[in-house]
């Protein structure tokens, strides 16, 4: 990520201080306007054809669309997109989250554009209780302010539901879930492959001492190959006139 340092270092004043809670506030607006005229949502939708006719302020007001118009739900999304863009906000900072949320952006945007696919902002959501979960994993939260969850397990579970999702659709639909998951995958794919080779690595070294903690302790061992009756229990070993142990595969002939 060291090209996210140096953008940092000389565009992190440009940054939003608090973005999620802009977002947040503009969904409540939309929200409230949605239930006084319903057409007013779908001239702000992200709809392609609609911006190829020139109504490209689409391209911007769909992110504020609510996932929901019951007023129970629309305060439980709003709080916990509240709450997850502070906490975020609060391990990276506020020039990171912009850059990870506008990614995010593009890549819905993107995929809307190339594939005709769109589920409003739910995916660019689903993205922060990603990074979330990711960033906080043993975290809890009160579900609905009444099940204690650890937070990776309400990420995990959205996972689950995405994978269902790659698996269900065809292809374009899951090259267009792929791009609109790009900001996750720029920001933690690169952690997660470097992360998985080092346990691969570990895992062998590991297995290694341990196959020489046990052959400290062998009774034999082969003074031509150096196989003992641990690595190679399927083997015969043999003293020979010469005084040396050998398998029976490079046991010397006897000359006598």
């Amino acid at each position: 990520m060291q090209l996210l340092y140096t953008l940092e270092k000389y565009l992190g004043r440009f940054a939003v201080p608090g973005l999620i809670r802009y977002v947040v506030a503009l969904n409540a607006l939309v929200f409230i306007l949605g239930l006084l005229s319903p057409d007013y949502i779908r001239m702000l939708a992200l709809d392609r054809d609609a911006i190829m006719a020139g109504q490209v302020w689409r391209l911007v007001s769909w992110v504020f669309i609510p996932n929901t118009f019951s007023l129970l739900w629309i305060i439980f999304f709003l709080m916990f997109t509240w709450w997850m863009g502070d906490l975020i906000e609060s391990i990276w900072g506020s020039f990171r989250l912009n850059v990870y949320y506008l990614t995010g952006y593009a890549g819905c945007t993107a995929a809307a554009l190339l594939f005709g696919e769109s589920s409003g902002n739910l995916a660019l959501n689903t993205s922060l209780l990603f990074a979330a979960g990711t960033l906080a994993p043993e975290l809890q939260i009160m579900l609905f302010g009444i099940v204690p969850l650890r937070l990776k397990w309400v990420a995990l579970f959205s996972a689950v539901l995405l994978g269902v999702s790659l698996l269900a659709g065809d292809w374009g639909a899951r090259a267009a879930i792929v791009v609109t998951y790009t900001n996750y995958l720029l920001f933690f794919g690169p952690t997660f492959l470097r992360n998985s080779v080092e346990s691969r690595k570990i895992a062998a070294r590991r297995a290694k001492f341990e196959i020489a903690k046990r052959e400290v302790d062998t009774l034999h061992r082969c003074a031509v190959c150096g196989r003992t009756e641990v690595s190679n229990p399927e083997l015969d070993f043999r003293v020979s006139r010469d005084g040396n142990e050998y398998c029976t595969p490079h046991l010397p002939a006897r000359t006598d």
